[in-house]
């Protein structure tokens, strides 16, 4: 494949060729080198590539070229291409590359719309100054699509002169449930106009997609040269797996962290609770390195926090899957999966954020002595392949210095109680249920890798017998916040309860009272439910009923070819055996 971009069969214009001399960019990446001539020949192009292989200049620069080359060139408010994206990172991320190209190309304008601003200010924006090139998350998109006309513009009437759209990550898009909206988005776009969707993976959803908004599009499946099978990770990934018992978890992470402070390394946790609370820590026990943290909860922040790391030569981003898709940092060397990602597709994007685009990097993922068989189904259902890797020979006990930050601050406490309760209940909830089983983690050992003071009180733990756990003999009413506003507030409530015996603002509980008759019934009603249900389960066809339906089967299609006559047919089924028993009955009665 020739990847020299001064050798496409569409020769492109001068503005996109010094943009790419400026980005350093000597050569086309596989998916570009396919992609790009594909687009420019008017064809609508579905496109699935490993992670991390420059998908997105292989929309970019095609958009430029067909904007750059109108022979009626767009007016003010005129839309010439729409990017979707599904994150505001990733928009945004998507945005500045734009920007690098129109710094050559100043007669087209561009805007991101993304959620966490006000749409009335984007609206605003696109009439004072309009915007030839619209990046956008769907939901915001959908948003200003939808808004009337004022002063005689609008963003429906802008969409009316599209040339391109494109779908990035589309299927993450399909994940995070847009299918109804890009659906919607559709129906204000014009049908002649070029469409061009790109992904990791192609699932059925994404197929489904596709043939909702493309027509006859070309299939494009990037694989590395030397990539064995239908591999999904970079070739110059290394992959690995460590197990670690429970209550080291924390301190092996910490071990892996301190060997590699002068290093860029993304930390993928299971909920925002636990990103939160880990951040606490590692603030606390690594205090030579820059750790931030990322979730979906945040929103102002979210950006600069990104932005922060990205800029860093080295550090720590303890993150959620908000970062596992499309996000470009450079210089990421270990992405470390603390836990389990909820899906097997979520372990391919975590592992992209390392090895982009040709550069090397590694990822390791902590697993539990009983969650080794995940590496097998991955091997199945991803098609990744992981070595294993030496745990360190000794972790420090890190269980008292955690204890020591949740004494001295109550916050502290509330975070960790909140981390523990939301990774049980994320575990519970997994997809991959089979293998990884609630039932199966210890949870003394959890709670001793959290550092504890005590257990909450939660229904994944009713019943358990919990070992390998020693709770703080104490009044943890003691515990005060260090913020003096939310302590105040906290003694003024623990007053009101010391007299009354109820929390303010909580809803006193009232047990459920109900006769015995009643009790037993629900019970008895209960119990039939699942009797009903075990014995469809349980039912299966014996050789002889197989037979049998077989064999009906076989006399239908003769009857229906018509080489059976009818008589014989209802013979076969009985009919002709019950019409002379309805007979002889009939008689009986005239008699």
């Amino acid at each position: 494949m020739d990847t020299s971009w001064d050798n496409l069969a569409v020769k492109l214009i001068q503005p996109i060729m010094d943009t790419i001399s400026d980005l350093g960019f000597k050569s086309m990446t596989p998916v570009q080198a396919s992609c790009i001539p594909l687009i420019l020949k008017h064809k609508d192009v579905a496109a699935e590539a490993v992670t991390g292989s420059g998908k997105t200049l292989a929309f970019v620069v095609p958009i430029m070229q067909i904007l750059g080359k109108l022979e009626v060139p767009l007016r003010k408010h005129d839309v010439g291409a729409l990017i979707v994206s599904p994150t505001r990172e990733l928009a945004t991320q998507i945005h500045e590359v734009l920007q690098a190209f129109l710094k050559h190309m100043p007669h087209l304008t561009s805007m991101l719309t993304v959620g966490g601003s006000y749409a009335s200010d984007d609206l605003d924006k696109f009439r004072t100054t309009g915007a030839h090139i619209i990046v956008a998350t769907p939901g915001r998109l959908q948003d200003l699509l939808a808004r009337p006309a004022t002063t005689g513009v609008s963003l429906s009437a802008g969409v009316k002169a599209l040339e391109v759209l494109i779908l990035d990550e589309a299927d993450r898009l399909l994940d995070l449930g847009f299918f109804e909206t890009l659906n919607t988005i559709f129906a204000y776009l014009p049908k002649l106009r070029r469409t061009s969707l790109f992904s990791a993976t192609q699932t059925s959803s994404v197929i489904s997609l596709i043939r909702a908004g493309l027509r006859n599009p070309v299939q494009v499946k990037v694989k590395e040269h030397n990539a064995k099978g239908d591999e999904r990770t970079p070739m110059s990934l290394q992959n690995y797996y460590m197990v670690c018992e429970e209550e080291k978890k924390f301190s092996t992470l910490v071990t892996l962290l301190q060997k590699r402070q002068n290093q860029k390394t993304m930390v993928f946790f299971a909920t925002c609770a636990c990103t939160e609370y880990f951040m606490v820590l590692l603030r606390s026990l690594l205090k030579n390195t820059l750790i931030f943290a990322l979730h979906g909860k945040m929103k102002d922040k979210r950006f600069k926090i990104f932005d922060k790391f990205r800029c860093s030569e080295s550090g720590v981003l303890l993150c959620t899957d908000v970062m596992c898709r499309g996000i470009d940092i450079p210089s990421v060397d270990w992405v470390v999966q603390y836990d389990i990602p909820g899906s097997a597709a979520s372990f391919v994007h975590r592992c992209g954020r390392t090895a982009r685009i040709g550069n090397e990097g590694s990822a390791v993922m902590l697993l539990l002595p009983f969650e080794t068989e995940y590496v097998d189904f991955l091997q199945m259902n991803q098609k990744v392949t992981l070595q294993p890797m030496d745990t360190p020979e000794s972790v420090p006990d890190l269980l008292p210095r955690l204890r020591k930050l949740q004494l001295n601050d109550r916050i502290n406490m509330d975070k960790a109680t909140r981390a523990f309760v939301s990774f049980i209940q994320s575990y519970a909830k997994h997809e991959c249920s089979v293998l990884l089983h609630v039932k199966k983690l210890n949870f003394g050992k959890q709670a001793v890798s959290f550092g504890l003071l005590k257990l909450p009180k939660m229904p994944e733990l009713k019943g358990v017998k919990v070992t390998d756990f020693v709770p703080v003999k104490m009044d943890f009413n003691t515990i005060a916040y260090k913020d003096k506003q939310k302590e105040a507030s906290r003694q003024k409530k623990l007053s009101a309860y010391r007299e009354t015996g109820e929390w303010p603002g909580l809803k006193p509980h009232i047990p459920k009272t109900e006769s015995w008759s009643k009790n037993k019934e629900r019970k008895d009603k209960r119990k039939r439910k699942q009797e009903k249900r075990q014995k469809k389960k349980g039912h299966k066809f014996s050789h002889e009923d197989l037979d049998d339906l077989g064999e009906d089967f076989r006399m239908f299609k003769r009857m229906k070819r018509g080489k059976v006559k009818s008589d014989d047919f209802d013979k076969h089924f009985g009919c002709e055996l019950e019409e002379d028993a309805e007979k002889s009955a009939n008689k009986k009665k005239k008699n």
